[in-house]
């Protein structure tokens, strides 16, 4: 067993199996084993690479998209850019860098990464330099925000429930003779449909994440987009883990591997709407940049010599890749035009 793995056992021992939701707390951010808190899982050095990581398209399009939204709103200044879960501070710089482009849109920008690591939290300072980092989204200041949440979602804590002859029983972290196990735990109410072997997944603190960020929103304006991979029901076993870019069992290496879960966008739009603000309907992320001039921008850079660009532009875009699998989704005022890219949700609209 991992230290981790230990300090796990020794909980459930006293005091029965845990929740999902606890068992990735734990994993990922224990102060002294927890896999954010010891390492940069990021790049090829690391576990997984994200879309900043893959090229600096990504960001830049992130960044032009804000600049379009900011400027669609009269410019207001100053306000807050801000980023939660920033990994290497890469997304935030490339955004730093494509916004130059709209003039003053700099100047009256004030920086600010959410960020739980210490670790990650120093990686960021010595990126960026002097930022101000932040414990969480009520931390945001009243102020117009625009805010990028790329991979953020999906390494939140969830809780899954299966379907069993009586009902939905929670699925929990306990112990068996070779180490940690899942099982089931007594039936509970869950008003959702569903047949014997059938597995939902929530995630409790996304949906009042979002609901705060979007109230900011509608109040002082502004506008967020949400990139992750996930879909719109939540139903489904998309809880793993992924260690040196290889997925694993999520209870083998507790602290030593990533653990995730596609993010489930129906309550994230939800929470917006509910908070006052309009929400989009998630789109595929190949869709979204591709409207937003990615191909053109990738000719440009490999005329200039980047022989990686149009590498990066199939990976990031191509239905095989990771264009359909990951989702954008924005956020912004009533009476505001829509970010680029985006046409406003009706609830109605079929999103499977």
């Amino acid at each position: 067993m991992t230290p981790l793995a230990e300090i796990i056992a020794g909980r459930i021992r006293a005091t029965g199996p845990i929740t999902l939701a606890d068992y990735m707390e734990i994993c990922l951010l224990h102060p002294q084993y927890g896999y954010y808190a010891t390492r940069d899982p990021f790049g090829v050095r690391g576990d997984f690479t994200t879309a900043p990581e893959i090229h600096q398209m990504f960001g830049e399009l992130c960044g032009l998209a804000l600049a379009q939204a900011w400027m669609d709103q009269g410019r207001p200044a100053p306000f807050t850019l801000a980023e939660p879960g920033p990994g290497r501070g890469t997304l935030m710089a490339d955004m730093l860098r494509a916004i130059r482009k709209a003039p003053g849109m700099t100047e009256a920008a004030e920086v600010a990464l959410i960020e739980a690591s210490p670790h990650l939290r120093q990686v960021q300072r010595d990126r960026l330099g002097a930022i101000n980092h932040l414990d969480g989204v009520e931390d945001l200041p009243g102020k117009p925000l625009f805010l990028v949440a790329n991979e953020f979602f999906d390494a939140l804590p969830i809780r899954q429930y299966q379907r069993g002859p009586d009902g939905w029983c929670e699925r929990m972290v306990g112990l068996s003779d070779d180490g940690l196990r899942l099982g089931l735990g007594p039936v509970v109410d869950l008003p959702r449909d569903g047949r014997p072997g059938d597995v939902v997944e929530e995630c409790p603190a996304a949906p009042a994440i979002v609901e705060a960020i979007a109230r900011r929103i509608a109040v002082h304006g502004g506008a967020a987009i949400l990139v992750d991979y996930g879909g719109w029901n939540g139903y489904g076993d998309t809880f793993q883990a992924l260690r040196d870019h290889r997925p694993e069992d999520p209870l083998a290496h507790p602290g030593e591997a990533d653990l995730t879960a596609h993010v489930d966008f129906a309550p994230l739009a939800a929470a917006a709407i509910r908070a006052g603000a309009v929400a989009s309907r998630p789109i595929h992320q190949g869709d979204w940049l591709m409207s937003l001039g990615a191909g053109q921008r990738a000719e440009r850079l490999a005329a200039a010599g980047d022989g990686g660009a149009m590498t990066a532009l199939r990976r990031l875009t191509h239905p095989d890749e990771m264009g359909h699998l990951f989702k954008a989704m924005a956020i912004w005022p009533k009476g505001a035009p829509p970010v680029p890219g985006f046409d406003a949700l009706r609830l109605h609209a079929d999103h499977a």
